[in-house]
């Protein structure tokens, strides 16, 4: 039997998608699929109903490096509720614990924040994907089963008040994967003394991609009407483009052959370290390369 031929468009590139309040990451991701009628796409790390923005959404061979973009640094607007602690630490959970914020004024956040910038230690909240025994977090949490977490290590790049106003402010983070900004703004408040909830947060990056690039699910649907399949696409940014802040590297003909069978290459001036873009002698975009210690490059994913 020959092999069952897959449905959909071969859809290549990368779609920034502003993900509605409200919405699953799945369920946008489902939703844009659907209307570019694409073979295969995928997104590049959960955004929760609660939040809103930057959700990637990575089609055809730019699902090979959609880890790379997992792995990069976000950056978020969030609003904190300064004096409720609530069980989930955002909106959606019950008020567990009500403390008076007269006391806290602006240079008592910028103190506190001070505490928070560069490596810091973070316990997973219960209210998340991660899982126990097999068992996510948040089904055993909803359940009234609390366990013992592990802190991990994470990275705070950038943490500013943006704006201060009791019971409310707003803070700008960019951080490493892997964090936890409920948890962050859950411990920026239990270090001011009076407790704090996230009432609203909007991701405004992803590694080498910002707020102004985002395409809102209203625009592709007017764009499918207007313009069809073939303006969809114009709304795509090229495969390499997530790792534009990599170095570059073009290929001899011969270097470029050699390194798609898997072997590592020998290529004058290029980097001494790092992971770098691979080009063909054509300029086309070939995949993702690593520096070894010889100096030889390495294919690490090729398209």
């Amino acid at each position: 039997m020959g092999r069952r031929r897959q449905k959909g468009r071969n859809v290549q590139g990368i779609l920034l998608l502003d993900k509605p309040l409200g919405d699953t990451s799945n369920s946008a991701l489902q939703q844009v699929k659907h209307l570019y009628q694409a073979r295969k796409a995928g997104h590049t790390g959960s955004l929760d109903p609660l939040a809103n923005g930057l959700l990637p959404i990575c089609f055809g061979a730019a699902t090979k490096i959609s880890a790379f973009l997992l792995d990069a640094d976000k950056r978020y607007r969030v609003r904190v509720k300064l004096g409720e602690t609530t069980t989930t630490a955002d909106a959606e959970g019950d008020v567990v614990e009500r403390r008076p914020v007269d006391g806290v004024d602006e240079a008592r956040v910028q103190q506190v924040l001070e505490q928070f910038r560069g490596e810091i230690q973070q316990i997973p909240p219960m209210y998340s994907a991660l899982k126990h025994k097999g068992e996510r977090l948040y089904k055993l949490a909803r359940a009234g089963v609390e366990v013992e977490r592990e802190p991990r290590t994470v990275h705070i790049h950038r943490l500013e008040l943006v704006h201060f106003g009791l019971p409310e402010m707003e803070l700008e983070v960019r951080c490493t994967k892997g964090t936890y900004v409920r948890t962050l703004a859950e411990d920026i408040g239990k270090a001011l003394g009076c407790g704090a909830h996230v009432t609203g947060l909007r991701r405004t990056g992803v590694g080498p991609y910002s707020a102004d690039q985002l395409v809102p699910m209203e625009q592709i649907a007017s764009v499918l009407e207007a313009d069809g399949l073939a303006g969809l696409d114009k709304l795509l940014l090229p495969v390499e483009s997530a790792l534009a802040h990599w170095p570059e590297i073009k290929l001899s003909p011969d270097s470029a052959f050699y390194l798609k069978q898997g072997q590592p290459v020998l290529v004058p001036n290029a980097p001494t370290e790092g992971q770098v873009r691979l080009y063909d002698p054509n300029s086309h975009f070939i995949g993702v390369g690593e520096i070894l210690d010889d100096g030889r490059v390495a294919p690490r994913r090729l398209m």
